[in-house]
């Protein structure tokens, strides 16, 4: 059990928990070796259905073993996880059709916890599904309409964990010109509202051109096709931009952009993507992804490096082999989407490790030479990527809708209907890491991760640490400096021209966010998951600037995140409401609101020892350093607990927020007890009431500190402190509910950089 190949510390956690073969008891039973021994055992082994002999098959295992022992390509998580075990599905992404049908709905859900429960993502376009309120002919009742529905796929996913690891994630998507438009793009304003679900509005190329000219557009009943009102296009890109600075979502589906690319469009349109919105495809069709490490794709010449494209090549035309293979060596979840993959054999073969390719060629992130090398590796994939299907072909046929595609129309025989896609890779960059994540830039270029026991690993952009350690200014100091969230634009011991290059996602500007995303898009013939990140200063048209952009420049979608935007939010108060001065009656007491919530505040959070398990406190302040609001965060736990906890926190922040004397709540939870008590710090912890009780009768003996400069400190262990409007510790939204390490929206998703904890 010793084995570990070249995984660094943080990926053999990552493997040991989600990854590697357990027993019955919940033990890892196998090394990192087996794995990847197992996975290239099992694809390899489909090279015996097309006549290769034993010779050629074992060949082909070891190249497999050993570009992914090397760290040099990965596929996606579901076939590391299953490939060579019973389960054996390996796909990650799938598409299931809605129609306007209580049986349809009600098939599609079943269709998605299969999907779920094998560890695959899902996607939905719920345009088809008519409008609420109008009338449903055969009962003569009203139609509750797709956002009620959407709410009762969440439900679904919510019990569906996937293949004992996570819980699945939808796209859910609706056009634009949908009669429930509105409430479709205001559905996720409340948190927690269809929290398994990332949501984007399919827009069409007219409804761009009527919002530059601020024209009225149609409102189309999905059954008659007519329009049924008219809303103005200006308008509503508006809300969409608004409630996209709010939280990030909805995120923007250039519809027809997607359909001009459809290599299959005989066999129908495309209407739905995966959840992270990176792969187009049609219903009942799945893909298998995988992605080429490009900071492995380097060589040094001198005391520099250089791409080196002759080991690019190779990795290219094997990894596009090994995705072919993958569909063969598929266990399906569905006949149908057995039937439908076969037809167009599509593969996603991507990228990761960008960022640090472009450190270590001294290239900075936000400059014309990153975008015209990203242009030039792309289309160098992509082209590879095409000859190993050309040849596939050759020896195993086409792919069955071949007829009518647009291959044919080229006249090229080919063996996949879609070679290129660039998906997230958040955990796997991680396992082939430490390498950059997609073809994001660096979030931080130093980390503070969990390892066993509690211990730290302080973890360092690799082309970070060798330009520091060339350029002599590496020290163990200024590494944990930085993963305490400085920023080395304020360093002086740090080179000038080392800053250029080395800026952080919140340091490039959203320019050129969606430049590269454009880049890469050009030689990309599925889509390209990428976040473009804003300050949290941003403004509304900041973020109407990019939509227009990204459309201009070809994107296939985009997704905005404003830092700190996404945040739990206890309770929404209106602005125009004022407080009663004095309550004459119930009915003035009603009037009474708590203090509303600043747009960034502080806090810290505790780790208490419960009977019912590990119990995370969060405590914030406002700027006059008074206690002003609770979360709280049951470990794994779901359901009642979760609820109950949430119920808890929510009035203890009424409360605080309303000018309650903090003694008075502390009294009023201490004590509590439950079955289960516990014992922690030498204290007898009764309830998770009253470990919220002692830690905020804590948090109030301390010195209260007015905040000037937002320093939001963590006492979970292993999560660094770190100084929200510094931009090394950019999009922390939370806490991850399997470790205590902090959570960052990245690439659609919350991931947890010590753990592999996912959620899209």
């Amino acid at each position: 059990m010793e084995d570990h190949l070249g995984f660094s510390s943080n990926a053999l956690i990552v493997l040991k928990k989600r990854y590697l073969n357990k027993n019955e008891k919940g033990e890892v039973i196998e090394t990192p070796q087996a794995m990847l021994s197992r996975v290239a055992k099992a694809i390899s082994s489909v090279e015996r259905k097309y006549g290769a002999d034993r010779e050629a098959v074992k060949k082909f295992e070891k190249e497999i073993f050993d570009v992914t022992a090397n760290l040099e390509f990965m596929p996606n998580s579901p076939t590391l996880m299953n490939a060579g075990k019973n389960l054996g599905q390996l796909s990650a992404c799938f598409v299931v059709p809605v129609e306007d049908s209580m049986e349809s709905i009600f098939d599609a859900i079943k269709a998605t916890a299969l999907i779920h429960k094998t560890g695959g993502g899902t996607g939905f376009n719920f345009s088809r599904l008519r409008q609420s309120k109008s009338v449903v002919r055969s009962t003569g009742g009203v139609a509750s309409g797709p956002i009620s529905f959407m709410k009762v796929f969440d439900a679904a996913t919510q019990a569906v964990k996937q293949g004992g690891t996570r819980r699945g994630a939808n796209m859910g998507i609706l056009r634009v010109d949908h009669p429930d438009i509105l409430e479709f793009i205001k559905c996720k304003g409340t948190e927690g509202e269809i929290s398994n679900f990332n949501i984007s509005i399919a827009i069409t190329d007219a409804f761009m051109e009527s919002v530059l000219k601020s024209e009225d557009y149609d409102l189309i009943d999905p059954h008659t096709k007519q329009s049924v009102a008219k809303l103005n296009a200006r308008t509503v890109s508006d809300l969409i931009a608004e409630c996209a600075h709010k939280n990030g979502e909805p995120g923007i589906v250039f519809i027809d952009k997607m359909n001009e690319d459809n290599p299959t469009a005989h066999l129908g349109q495309i209407e739905s993507t995966n959840p992270c919105g990176e792969q187009p495809l049609l219903p009942f069709e799945s893909c298998n992804l995988g992605s080429v490490n490009l900071a492995k794709m380097l060589k040094k010449v001198d005391e520099s490096f250089q791409v080196d494209w002759e080991k690019l090549e190779k990795t290219t035309h094997l990894a596009t082999r090994f995705l072919d293979n993958v569909i063969e060596a598929n266990k399906f979840p569905l006949p149908q989407i057995k039937e439908n993959t076969f037809k167009t054999r599509k593969v996603g073969l991507g990228v990761m490790g960008w960022a640090t390719m472009l450190g270590f060629l001294g290239i900075a992130y936000d400059s014309d030479e990153a975008i015209g090398l990203a242009k030039q590796v792309m289309k160098f994939i992509y082209g590879h990527a095409r000859k190993e299907s050309v040849q596939l072909a050759k020896e195993r046929g086409v792919f069955p809708a071949w007829k009518k595609s647009v291959w044919d129309k080229r006249n090229i025989k080919i063996r996949n209907a879609t070679l290129t896609t660039i998906a997230p890779t958040g955990t796997i960059s991680i396992i082939a890491g430490p390498t950059s994540s997609g073809i994001e830039p660096n979030f931080s270029l130093c980390y503070f991760r969990n390892v066993l026991d509690g211990e730290k690993l302080l973890e360092v952009d690799p082309a970070f640490e060798h330009v520091a350690k060339g350029g002599g200014f590496y020290s163990q100091e200024l590494m944990k400096k930085i993963a305490s969230g400085e920023s080395i634009q304020n360093m002086d011991e740090v080179p000038d021209q080392i800053k250029t290059v080395f800026k952080t996602a919140m340091e490039i500007t959203p320019f050129w966010h969606i430049k590269m995303q454009s880049a890469f898009q050009e030689f990309t013939d599925n889509a390209v998951s990428k976040t473009i990140n804003l300050p949290n200063s941003a403004s509304l048209d900041d973020v109407k600037e990019a939509y227009t952009l990204s459309h201009k420049l070809g994107c296939k979608g985009i997704t905005v995140y404003r830092d700190g935007s996404r945040s739990v939010q206890v309770l929404t108060v209106d602005k125009k409401t004022e407080p009663a001065p004095l309550a004459a009656s119930v009915d003035d007491l009603a009037l009474f609101c708590p203090k509303s919530r600043p747009e960034v505040i502080s806090g810290t959070t505790s780790k208490v020892t419960t009977g019912c398990g590990n119990l995370y406190i969060t405590v914030n302040q406002n700027e006059e350093g008074h206690l002003f609001e609770v979360f709280t965060q049951m470990g794994k736990a779901g359901g009642c607990a979760a609820s109950q906890l949430e119920a808890v926190g929510r009035m203890v922040s009424v409360a605080l927020r309303g000018g309650i004397d903090i003694k008075a709540v502390v009294e009023q939870l201490k004590g509590i007890r439950c079955p289960s008590p516990s014992w922690a710090n030498g204290k007898k912890i009764f309830s998770c009431a009253d470990a919220i009780a002692r830690v905020l009768e804590k948090r109030a003996s301390e010195k209260k500190t007015p905040v000037s400069r937002i320093k939001v400190l963590s006492h979970v262990k292993g999560v660094p402190s770190f100084v929200q409007d510094d931009t090394s510790f950019a999009n922390v939204v939370g806490v991850c509910v399997d470790c205590g390490f902090a959570l960052r929206h990245q690439e659609g998703c919350l991931v947890c950089d010590a753990c592999g904890y996912s959620k899209c």
